[in-house]
Parts: C-alpha cells; structure tokens; sequence
C-alpha cells in the first residue's frame, strides 16, 4: 500500500477501523443518490401532469 499523503495517515489507524468509516461514507453517499433520484422522479411526475393538463386545456379551449 502507498505510504504517500492520505494513505500515510490512514495507515496509522486500524484497518478495521478504516473499513467502517468507508464503509458508512459510501452508505451515505447511497443515501443521497436515492434521495435526489426521488426528488427528480417527482419532478419529472409533476412536469407530466402538467403537461397533460395543460394539453387538454389547449385541445378543449382551444
């Protein structure tokens, strides 16, 4: 393993102790990509009903 910058500091603690804190980086990062996949799913969902909302408006006033 590279004994340079970062890793030279992450050496110091136990492996273990590394893994977890990855560990929990990447569940979290998880986390927010599911979060904000959720929030374009809505818009994407709002934007459709709208559309057609405002589609049948137009072909019934129109």
């Amino acid at each position: 393993m590279p004994t340079s910058g970062m890793f030279k500091s992450l050496a110091e603690y136990p492996h273990w102790f590394v893994v977890a804190c990855a560990a929990v980086a990447a569940g979290a990062a998880l986390w927010l990509l599911v979060k904000l996949l959720k929030a374009a799913l809505w818009i994407l969902i709002a934007g459709i009903v709208l559309s057609a909302v405002l589609a049948v408006l137009w072909l019934l006033l129109g």
